[in-house]
């Protein structure tokens, strides 16, 4: 299963780097970890990704096991032999999405509006787990922990998250606390269910506790009692960067030191900036892929708007010494006309790049960090 080492502890910081053994291959610490929600990045073939990038990779238990059905993954081999990626994956649980139906999306919370224009896409939310209403036909859909985990165990992902609560951001005090108990309650039966049948698979706890130092401790206390492979923060992180800090700064401290640590949702640069001097060790967002399909591409001296009347004529590569296909092969004006032209190719060209970007921002973080820098 998986296994965790520390290659160098920062003398400046509690920043680390280190390497992550899983049944397909090592995932070098600090990481970014892409999203590919249907088992793809949006727009980008797997054979492709995999020649530019070969770390972890996130997949969503939600929506791949409303199409095309954990059974259909299973049959074909797993989730690795399905989607032709022989490299580490993850996935989650399902409950991030099953409670954004209930409570809105994170973007909505934030901005304090709750559930409004949200469907009446769940039914019910007890003890046992969650019944919603499938988006793609209707039917009715039981998440449990036990169900959740056992989906989990048929898509054969390296790494698989326990099923928990994800309460929204403007909750009372008591509703936060209540919450935490039954995640608590539901992420140690999803443990259960794992070790009954590892499946040369590792199971990360999910911290929770919103922007409670004190639920923060108490979650990641009662956690690491239990025998997980490693710790994932989540649930509500804050309205802004800074919050990420504060959860990290009063979270962190208590969990192992020997087991490899998640920042779920958070892989934009100043999240990643934060979440590296607090010692945490992967990062997962589709915000690259989000940004490039939006044209906008990154590099180490900042975004390039590749839509811009600037780049129509430009005949140097994205970033010259950037060793992606898209840079090695294609101009920054070839781009510019296929956004121009709705070319769909423009969309994985862009995705690759801004992949790599980060997977090299990523890179150059784990030097400085053996170099005390950060």
């Amino acid at each position: 299963m998986l296994s965790f080492e520390i290659i160098y502890q920062s003398k400046k910081s509690k920043a680390r780097v280190g390497r992550i053994h899983t049944p397909h291959g090592v995932i070098d610490t600090p990481g970014f970890v892409p999203v590919a929600t249907n088992g793809s990045l949006k727009g980008v073939d797997n054979k492709m990704l995999t020649d530019a990038f070969s770390g972890l990779m996130f997949c969503n238990t939600y929506h791949l096991a409303l199409h095309p059905g954990a059974d259909v993954v299973e049959a074909a081999g797993g989730l690795h032999s399905f989607i032709g990626r022989d490299k580490p994956l993850i996935t989650d649980s399902g409950g991030f999405q099953v409670f954004s139906l209930a409570y809105g999306s994170v973007a909505s919370e934030l901005k304090s509006q709750g559930r409004k224009n949200q469907s009446n896409a769940v039914i019910k939310i007890n003890e046992e787990g969650v019944i919603f209403r499938s988006y793609r036909d209707g039917s009715l859909v039981k998440f449990t922990p036990e169900s959740s985990v056992e989906i989990q165990k048929k898509l054969g992902a390296d790494i698989i998250i326990p099923f928990d609560e994800l309460p929204p951001f403007h909750i009372a005090q008591k509703d936060l606390a209540h919450a935490l108990d039954r995640t608590h309650r539901w992420q140690k039966r999803s443990l259960d269910t794992h070790l009954a049948r590892p499946c040369n698979q590792s199971m990360y706890a999910v911290v929770h506790g919103g922007l409670e130092s004190s639920l923060r401790k108490q979650s990641a206390l009662f956690l690491r009692d239990l025998p997980f492979d490693g710790f994932a923060v989540g649930g509500s992180l804050g309205k802004v960067t800074e919050d990420i800090a504060r959860v990290l700064s009063y979270t962190v401290p208590h969990l192992p030191l020997d087991k490899p640590r998640h920042l779920l949702g958070i892989a934009d640069v100043p999240g990643i900036a934060h979440g590296v001097k607090y010692g945490m060790d992967t990062f997962d967002s589709c915000y690259p892929m989000r940004l490039a399909r939006h044209g906008v591409l990154l590099t180490k001296s900042g975004r390039l708007k590749i839509t811009s009347g600037a780049y129509k004529k430009d005949f140097t590569a994205i970033e010259e010494d950037c060793p992606c296909y898209s840079c090695k092969h294609y101009s920054r004006a070839y781009l510019h006309h296929l956004f121009k032209a709705h070319e769909p190719c423009a969309l994985q060209l862009a995705s690759i790049h801004n992949v790599v970007c980060m997977d090299r921002m990523m890179q150059q973080i784990r030097l400085d960090i053996t170099q005390d820098l950060i």
